[in-house]
């Protein structure tokens, strides 16, 4: 019985990720010639162009999107089933990861980790990318690898490991009237305009809720995706941002910031990685998630 090439598959995974041959091709240590052989190879045995052009990148036909998780699946099954009976050799694993972070975690703790990386498996890359849509989708499917962040809702069907939980402290400018206080109270908290930071554009969170027991409420000037765009525009404004405690540390040495105990009692965030069922048995995976918890201070 002839069985079809089974390096499709790394083909089509590497396409998938990359969105473009030369990509594809770097990340199979092939020629781009040869990955383009492939890619046509690939296209005759499915009947289907699978990766189109729009713009300067390849995106997945709606073939490739519906065939993308059940190949992801079967290489992760292959190396699993493979890893069982040889020793793990972090000196010749050949991996990209994709961990999707808030900019101000990578910041923090990104160089610490591929430093570690690099000493133990130099040809493990990490590639970041900044949070959107927190769903579970991008896990399932394969597009990332881990999910690193405050916890949020993902689904019965992740695992997830608690790295740390920090506490909110507010954070303005050095040269801000706070600054020179030696203590900050509620009244003082809704005397100058915020910053609040959310991925979704939302005006309201913890703090609202307790400064509405108190009878007060904050006015908020501007709505930021992530927690270092915060401090840089607190930095070089009269806003006010709530961020927290080990950010604002990890940044103190590039930007004019004074931090200060919040006068009212905040929920503490939460930090956690998360990852698919289907790689929690990989060895290297498995290397890399306890790489991740040392290097963010757990």
């Amino acid at each position: 019985m002839n069985l079809p090439d089974l390096n499709l598959l790394l083909t089509f995974d590497s396409m998938l990720r990359e969105g473009s041959v030369t990509g594809a091709a770097e990340r199979m240590n092939l020629s781009i010639p040869a990955m383009s052989r492939r890619l046509a190879n690939l296209r005759e045995a499915m009947g289907d162009p699978l990766f189109v052009l729009a713009g300067r990148r390849l995106v997945p036909t709606p073939l490739a999107l519906e065939l993308a998780p059940q190949v992801h699946n079967l290489l992760e099954e292959a190396r699993n089933v493979l890893g069982t009976k040889q020793k793990l050799n972090l000196g010749t694993v050949k991996r990209v990861f994709t961990l999707r972070t808030e900019d101000g975690f990578t910041g923090a703790w990104a160089l610490r980790l591929s430093q570690r990386v690099a000493q133990q498996a130099p040809h493990v890359t990490l590639s970041f990318m900044s949070q959107g849509n927190e769903d579970v989708a991008a896990l399932r499917d394969g597009l990332i690898d881990l999910d690193i962040g405050i916890a949020g809702p993902l689904g019965p069907e992740v695992y997830k490991q608690r790295l740390y939980i920090d506490t909110f402290v507010g954070v303005v400018n050095n040269q801000h009237p706070l600054a020179r206080q030696s203590s900050v109270s509620a009244e003082d908290l809704v005397a100058f305009p915020h910053l609040s930071v959310s991925r979704r554009g939302r005006t309201r969170g913890p703090l609202d809720l307790e400064l509405e027991k108190v009878g007060l409420q904050r006015k908020v000037q501007l709505v930021v995706p992530g927690f270092q765009a915060a401090m840089q525009l607190a930095s070089s404004s009269d806003m006010i941002a709530v961020i927290p405690r080990r950010f604002v540390e990890w940044s103190l040495p590039l930007l004019p910031l004074h931090i200060f105990p919040l006068p009212l009692e905040t929920p503490g965030g939460e930090f956690c990685q998360a990852w698919h069922p289907r790689v929690n048995n990989d060895q290297v995976h498995r290397w890399l998630r306890q790489l991740v918890q040392e290097c963010s201070g757990s």
